[in-house]
Parts: structure tokens; sequence; C-alpha cells
């Protein structure tokens, strides 16, 4: 019985002068030589770099952990220069800002005896007029009267430009129509701005704008009872 036997042959191939010999799967250097195991020099240029980083932050921290005197290291010096830095910015604000006199917030107000009158009426529409109401000295009349007053004085003394020539709010009566109060505001100037202040801060336009806007930021559901239609209100 004769048997047969499956050789499989491999491709040998030579590299290089000196004829050796290697198989086909091997991987050989590309130079003229003895074979010798090939190597990736992607690797080699990595370690390089990543060993020089190692070596760079090395001497970073040595650097920084050097002793400067004493027992104090050069990382201190650092800290304490950056801490003294901001210690003087905040140092400086707080001095500035004690020291910082705005002039508009210093006037006298014993300088304010020039009147200025501003009349006008606004419409209630949440309230419910009654006959008491109209009889000034009526509880329920006093009482709505004070609210509305109260209210008007918060308003202008909280407003910026007016606050301080502000003097008092007043309400004259209330009349039908839902309920329809008239008022009358007072601004006192001093006597050297009093043209200016007619003019401009204390003008027609500016009292009414600032009670305006007022009225349009309301919001009616919170405002209840109290709260005035922008649209009904009138100046003069």
């Amino acid at each position: 019985m004769e048997t047969s036997v499956d050789i499989e042959l491999q491709t040998i191939k030579t590299n290089g002068n000196d004829g050796a010999a290697y198989l086909s799967n091997e991987r050989v250097t590309a130079s003229n030589g003895d074979g010798a195991a090939y190597t990736h020099p992607d690797a080699s240029e990595r370690d390089g770099f990543l060993s020089g980083q190692e070596s760079a932050v090395c001497r970073v921290k040595r650097e920084l952990n050097e002793v400067v005197f004493w027992k104090v290291r050069l990382w201190m010096i650092i800290i304490s220069i950056f801490v003294l830095i901001l210690a003087v910015i905040l140092i400086s604000m707080a001095v500035c800002s004690v020291i910082h006199e705005d002039k508009d917030d210093n006037f006298d107000r014993s300088m304010f005896k020039v009147p200025q009158h501003f009349h006008g009426s606004f419409q209630l529409p949440n309230r419910v007029f009654t006959e008491e109401l109209l009889t000034r000295s009526s509880n329920e009349s006093q009482a709505l009267a004070a609210d509305l007053e109260e209210k008007l004085a918060d308003l202008y003394t909280s407003s910026p430009a007016l606050g301080r020539y502000f003097s008092r709010a007043e309400i004259h009566e209330f009349r039908n129509g839902s309920v329809i109060a008239d008022y009358q505001l007072t601004f006192l100037m001093p006597e050297e701005q009093q043209d200016q202040l007619r003019n401009i801060t204390l003008s027609r336009e500016m009292v009414y704008n600032v009670f305006r806007q007022f009225l349009y930021d309301q919001e009616p559901d919170e405002s209840g009872q109290m709260y005035i239609d922008p649209v009904s209100l009138s100046m003069f």
C-alpha cells in the first residue's frame, strides 16, 4: 500500500548579498546584512518624547522645591506673591468704595423750598363706588385716600430721579364712575435750580411717565381693589 504524503512547500527567499535564507512569513529588515528583527521607528521616537516630558516635569518640580532661605521653598514664595496681589486689590476696592462719594447723594433738603404741583385723576375699576366715598370725612373715604396716598408716595420716593424732590401726595375727593380719584402731587426744588428742574427733571412729561410706567407694571390680580387703570391717568 502506498502512502501519499502532502508536503507544503514554502518559498525560501534570500535577503542581501550573503544569501541568508528566510521564510516568506517572517519580517526582516530592509537593509543588507544579517536579517536582524525589524524595529518600528515611531515607538522609539514616542518613548524619547515621553521621557523628555518626564524629565522636564521633574526638573520643574525640583526647582519649585528648592530652598530659597531657611525652610522657605520657591513654590511658597510664588503662592505668597499671588495672595499678596489679591489682598492689595481687595483692600483697594474696599477703600475706594468708602472714600468715593457721589455728589448726587449729598443734598440738603432744607434748601428745597420752591413747590411744584401736579394735579390729575385716575380710575379704580375694581372698586365699587359707595355713597360714603362722596363724604371726605367718612371712614371709607379716609381709609381709601390714605392707601392711595401711601401708594403714590412709595412710587415717587423710590424713583432715582424724582425721589429727593418729592414732598407729598394728596387725594382730594372721589367721584362716581367706578371710582375716580382726584389727586395732587407736590415736589420741592432748590431756588438756584428751579428753572432747569421745571424744564427737565420735574417737567410734566417726566412726572407723568414715571406714574404711567408704574401703572403698566401693575398686576391686576395682585393689586385687587387698589388697581389703577393706566389709560385713565390724567395729569396737568
